[in-house]
């Protein structure tokens, strides 16, 4: 008689029993990460549900001509997981690894330390509404449009080198004697500056005056920024009344979409020619095109959408390459220019591949 076969089968059980436990004290157990899937994709050229929940256009203009669009432009979102109140469990990641659609990214990534959930939506909110105000400046200045662009200072932080020569609410308008159009041009000068005084020519009050401020040095590892600690915001004066109404999305990264359902809805004719095409990128007034997160995502929210081209930021074209589900073409683009070159020749049913593209491998 074989008297191994009972102890074997017990000891078996009891492994079993084990990894189940285990499993259950996994799943309850709080993870380091989140969670990044495809989130809901919006036609700019269509509609939305506003706040008390009924439809209402994402583009509305007034003050000059619209004209009938067809096919999508559609903006392309994430969905987050998981927050520092709950993350996912352990199950919940094992699953998500395995789904070439989502990706699982540090707790820290999507939610800094010290910052609540409620703070972050906040700041997203911002960007989004910074990003619509880029997006008409963008879409306005391609169409020869003048947006009258102030930068101004919104806040200066306490103990920064401008701190005393510059005050909340004054309008930069030259920096060394060289007129600022853009925050960006403003951020740009001060770092050509490499730590040498800068004058900045503000208006404050009615008064023209010319402060000098010292940047200040701020290393993170390899990398210096100069910094003279103010928070900046461009206003604009629009000669055309342009709003855009998305509520519950935030972040910054619908602007060149934005830009371009604008355009498609000044000017005759379809944009896109009729065809369904999606995108994402951050816009600048000047048309700068600039990197966003969760691309893998959002270009399987896109094919799930039923799009059938992509307009990518080149700034993101290590993301995408192996990563591109099957029935999409992404097509590369750094500029608003560029993206309306490429719905122009979708427009005219030219050869895509001759597009700027990532270089792309297809994966299932």
């Amino acid at each position: 008689m074989d008297r191994t076969r009972p102890v074997k089968l017990g000891l078996g059980v009891w492994a079993l029993v084990v990894a189940l436990i285990a499993l259950v004290v996994l799943t309850f157990l709080p993870t380091p990460y989140v969670i990044q899937r495809p989130g809901p994709v919006y036609d700019t050229l269509g509609t939305a549900a506003g706040a008390d929940g009924e439809q209402v256009p994402l583009i509305q203009v007034e003050g000059t001509e619209t004209f009938e669009t067809a096919g999508s432009l559609d903006l392309t979102t994430v969905q987050v997981v998981g927050n520092r109140e709950r993350t996912p469990s352990w199950f919940e990641l094992a699953l998500a690894w395995t789904d070439s659609s989502k990706a699982v990214v540090p707790l820290d990534s999507v939610f800094p330390e010290g910052v609540t959930t409620e703070q972050r939506d906040e700041r997203n909110a911002t960007l989004m509404v910074d990003s619509q105000h880029e997006a008409t400046a963008a879409a306005l200045n391609e169409l020869g449009y003048d947006t009258g662009a102030e930068v101004v200072v919104q806040e200066v932080v306490e103990g920064a080198p401008a701190e005393g020569a510059v005050e909340a609410e004054d309008v930069i308008t030259a920096v060394d004697g060289t007129a600022v159009t853009s925050a960006k041009q403003l951020r740009q000068a001060i770092q050509d500056a490499a730590g040498a005084p800068v004058e900045l020519t503000v208006q404050r009050g009615g008064e023209e005056q010319v402060v000098e401020v010292t940047p200040a040095e701020q290393t993170d590892g390899d990398v210096t920024t100069w910094l003279i600690g103010v928070t900046l915001r461009t206003d604009y004066d629009f000669e055309i009344d342009v709003t855009l109404q998305l509520d519950n999305v935030g972040g910054p990264s619908a602007g060149m979409m934005f830009a371009l359902g604008i355009i498609d809805t000044v000017t005759e004719g379809e944009l896109n020619g009729g065809e369904n095409v999606a995108g994402t990128g951050t816009i600048e007034a000047d048309g700068t095109v600039g990197p966003i997160g969760g691309i893998r995502q959002k270009l399987y929210g896109a094919r799930d959408a039923g799009a059938d081209y992509f307009l990518a930021p080149s700034t993101n074209c290590d993301e995408v390459t192996g990563h591109v589900p099957d029935g999409l073409t992404v097509i590369s683009t750094s500029t608003l220019e560029e993206s309306l070159a490429a719905l122009d020749v979708i427009a005219e049913g030219g050869d895509v591949g001759s597009l700027p593209s990532c270089d792309v491998v297809t994966s299932p």
